[in-house]
């Protein structure tokens, strides 16, 4: 059925309708920003705006359309970029001090895929400085609430996009994610994000591009539209040395993402675990999922808890992650310490901390582990488990330094549900499941074998029609009054500052 608010539709309903003249891509540009406009004071979520930009586009859309003009993929459609990278004209800040003055001077290779499909930008949303850390507060914009809940985090990196998608800001929008930055907001904020395979979405300003922890990613409110944007995203570019190319095409056919095929659940193995055997995962979240599994479970041929594994998870995610970020931010930490933050400046000791034989052995480890895990997938199709290890905490807390009472090893420890699948590279997906007994968004992780990006995509679309059947686990949008009527976020405690 089609939202009564064009602000509310998803990519491929507004999509068609555009194509069939039945919205106008003016319409549904006018009612993006007049949704921004009505509550984006109470979370902060798109913190760099280009409304005339959005207009002229919609103008341009509708203009072809009436023309009779072929229509791309995304035609007519607004998007949030993450600011991390860049859009022509706007602010790139990384959430940094240092480049609060930042114009970027055209558009990264995300945004370019993007408009060529027809799609326009409306602006950037809100990340951590530099994306370092799972709770989306930087001192250029501030903090970004989570909308089911303006005291709590909306998790991060790619917070703003999450809390922007999950408000009807715009039915897609760009993130990105080395250990869970597109997958934990996507399960604290209720809508879906997608972590590919490494080098299905080129990363052409990857710093490290031979190490692919970090990916860029889409993110929508349901598995559809997150596959149709990977159909654009996923593009041939020798610029990242995983995205395999053979006769100026990649392995895989993007047009299949936007076309996801039917998955025959029942004939599926699956393998659940609440933890991967190491991730310090709070109570309430092992509850919540031990619910949820015994309702999803008889929908599978067949079900195991068991896990890959994950022999010395946290040291190789904490060195090779140390390591990026020497790389790339120890010049500004030594030049203008007063412009970093904690997150960034403690990622920084860390790696200046590890010897080469440290490197050495977490690389040689990461090898290891990456075997573990293909053996693993030799006997099983899928892997399910929860998203993030705990529930949405307030947002003043910077990260959690305990979870049940047990001190967590790092700022981003928590993220270990996440990190589980990055370090071996495989694709994974988080989609809603309900709400724990905080009341907040609950996210389910699939995982599935590396290069079965179209299988992941299909499984969850298959799982998501199930759980929106069943009546205590689908999705609930935050109540969009209550946050029109709520304070402004810029006036709380903390707002701008990491105290």
């Amino acid at each position: 059925m089609t939202a009564t608010d064009p602000a509310d539709l998803g990519a491929i309903e507004a999509r068609s309708l555009i194509a069939r003249k039945a919205l106008s891509p003016v319409d549904l540009a006018e009612a993006c920003i007049a949704r921004v406009e009505k509550i984006d004071h109470a979370v902060n979520a798109l913190v760099a705006r280009d409304f005339d930009g959005l207009r002229a586009g919609a103008k341009a859309a509708e203009a072809a359309v009436m023309s009779g003009a072929p229509l791309g993929a995304l035609h007519g459609l607004p998007f949030g970029v993450k600011d991390m990278i860049d859009v022509k004209g706007l602010p790139t800040t990384f959430g940094s001090e240092a480049f609060r003055d930042n114009i970027a001077s055209g558009d990264d290779a995300i945004v370019a895929a993007m408009r060529q499909a027809g799609a326009t930008p409306m602006g950037k949303t809100n990340n951590p400085e530099w994306s370092a850390g799972g709770n989306t507060r930087n001192r250029v914009y501030g903090v970004t609430a989570n909308p089911h809940d303006l005291t709590r985090s909306c998790a991060g990196s790619s917070g703003g996009s999450a809390v922007a998608l999950a408000c009807g800001y715009a039915p897609l929008a760009t993130g990105s994610d080395t250990g869970g930055s597109l997958r934990n907001p996507a399960a604290f904020c209720g809508i879906v994000g997608y972590r590919p395979s490494p080098g299905v979405v080129p990363g052409n300003t990857r710093a490290a591009a031979l190490i692919p922890m970090p990916t860029s990613g889409p993110m929508a409110r349901s598995v559809a539209d997150c596959a149709l944007m990977l159909s654009v995203l996923a593009r041939p570019d020798r610029n990242d040395p995983y995205t395999l190319i053979a006769g100026g095409k990649t392995l895989w056919d993007p047009a299949e993402f936007a076309n996801l095929p039917r998955r025959d659940l029942s004939s599926l193995k699956i393998a659940v675990t609440e933890d991967y055997g190491f991730a310090p995962t709070e109570t309430i979240v092992r509850e919540h999922f031990r619910k949820v599994m015994p309702q999803l479970a008889p929908f599978f041929g067949q079900v195991e808890e068991t896990t890959p594994d994950c022999t010395d998870a946290d040291r190789i995610f904490s060195v090779l992650r140390a390591v990026q970020f020497l790389g790339v931010h120890a010049k500004l930490v030594d030049a203008q310490p007063e412009l970093v933050g904690p997150n960034v400046r403690d990622n920084v000791e860390e790696g200046r901390s590890y010897s080469a034989e440290d490197v050495a052995q977490a690389i040689f480890a990461q090898g290891r582990y990456y075997r573990a895990w293909q053996a693993f997938f030799e006997t099983t199709d899928y892997l399910i488990s929860p998203a993030v290890c705990i529930s949405p905490r307030d947002w003043h807390e910077l990260y959690p330094i305990e979870i049940d009472g047990e001190p967590t090893k790092s700022y981003y420890h928590w993220l270990a549900m996440a990190y589980a699948s990055t370090i071996p590279g495989h694709p994974s997906i988080t989609i809603p499941c309900g709400r724990d007994t905080n009341n907040m968004p609950f996210g389910l992780q699939i995982v599935g074998k590396r290069h079965d990006d179209l299988g992941v995509l299909a499984l969850a679309a298959e799982l998501e029609a199930v759980i929106a059947g069943l009546s205590d686990l689908a999705p609930r949008g935050p109540d969009i009054a209550a946050l029109a009527a709520a304070p402004r976020l810029s006036e709380a405690p903390g707002f701008l500052t990491f105290d």
